[in-house]
């Protein structure tokens, strides 16, 4: 066995990281497993709400400090391109992926948080404790296992989570380019089977990222004859990709996107982020879930550990109710107006409705976001 550790965290993304922060910050022992280096671009809507503000400020992250976008206005386009405005009752954030990712391991690092660039092949649970092994055939044991290691993996496929054996029918595509847009809005633009999330990151950058069916998408030759038959309908967002310089060699895509219902905790590891439940991407706010579950799991891992909690069993049990409590409802909530927004006529009569009633919509975004953070 090469290091023993108090907690091994597998997946680096924004929940791997905040809880190694967290945890590190009580002198405990780290290791974080992650197959990519960093910074890299991830297909994300990169827009955060301003509730998880408290909880960056007790990380010593400040990502205004890197560059980060404040963003206060809301706009929606229907498919027949009627747009709805609001203000963001709580406001958010832009920041980039590659910048955010980079930021929050380097202070990982500077806690003493062990970050390993490999994969892990295997978990094995004995007798309290997890045994990991990864693809360059090292092997690791500690106390507590989290999973963060996103929307779909291996190790998914391994534990036969009940989600991974469901058809995951989503396809999510992203550019950056730099064009006009307003720099404190953050618009949701809908196309036939799909919607793009728009708004500004750090440097100047707007960030599109759209999500689809794929059994539509398939229907079509390419990316570019996809957006040309399909995205451009939205003459919103016609003009911005058609008016503005792209700055990725090519689209970053994901497939087999699943908003199937996930455990909070299998075979005894705490999954957290994407691992543990998704939100919808068109409530806009997988990010601040992804951090927050890091805090709730952070803080009833370092109770166990100090022996505030005595068994693993409550341990686990407290989790599920703590996440439950914090994200239940809205994961409910965005599984409901994304089953609203796949039939293109109920969706069209839902627009024209908030339409002549603008004040529900900020209504409908709180429903899908919390209230700021609590240390």
């Amino acid at each position: 066995m090469n290091k023993e550790f108090d907690a091994i965290i597998i997946g680096g993304g924004l929940a791997g990281l905040c809880n190694g922060i967290h945890l590190s910050k009580f002198d405990k022992k780290v290791l974080l497993i992650e197959k990519n280096e960093y910074p890299k671009h991830k297909v994300c809507g990169e827009y955060i709400s301003n509730e998880v503000l408290p909880y960056l400020k007790f990380l010593e992250i400040n990502p205004f400090d890197f560059g980060a976008v404040k963003i206060k206005n809301f706009k929606l386009s229907t498919i027949k391109n009627k747009l709805i405005s609001a203000r963001l009752p709580l406001g958010g954030f832009g920041i980039s992926r590659y910048n955010l990712d980079f930021i929050l391991s380097e202070k990982a690092k500077e806690n003493g948080v062990v970050i390993l660039q490999d994969s892990v092949v295997d978990i094995n649970f004995i007798e309290g404790v997890f045994h990991i092994k990864t693809k360059e055939n090292k092997r690791y044991s500690s106390e507590i296992t989290i999973g963060a290691f996103g929307k779909r993996s291996l190790l998914d496929i391994k534990m036969k989570r009940d989600f991974i054996q469901k058809k995951a029918p989503y396809l999510g595509v992203k550019i950056h380019v730099k064009g006009n847009f307003q720099e404190d809005l953050v618009a949701l633009h809908n196309f036939k089977g799909g919607y793009c999330g728009v708004s500004k990151v750090e440097n100047n950058v707007i960030n599109l990222c759209y999500i689809t069916n794929f059994s539509s998408f398939k229907k079509y030759k390419n990316i570019d004859d996809f957006q040309e038959q399909v995205v451009f309908k939205n003459e919103y967002l016609k003009e911005i990709f058609n008016n503005s310089e792209t700055l990725f060699d090519k689209p970053l895509t994901i497939s087999q996107v699943s908003f199937e219902t996930k455990k909070p905790v299998e075979n005894h590891i705490i999954m957290c982020g994407d691992s543990a439940g998704m939100i919808h991407p068109l409530c806009g706010n997988g990010m601040s879930m992804a951090i927050q579950s890091a805090q709730i799991a952070s803080k009833l891992i370092l109770n166990y550990l100090n022996g505030t909690i005595e068994t693993r069993k409550e341990l686990e049990k407290e989790y599920i109710i703590e996440w439950n409590k914090r994200f239940s409802f809205r994961l409910k909530i965005g599984h409901f107006i994304a089953m609203l927004f796949r039939n293109d006529k109920i969706a069209a009569v839902l627009l024209q409705f908030l339409k002549k009633l603008p004040f529900l919509l900020p209504i409908i975004i709180k429903l899908t976001h919390g209230k700021p953070m609590k240390i």
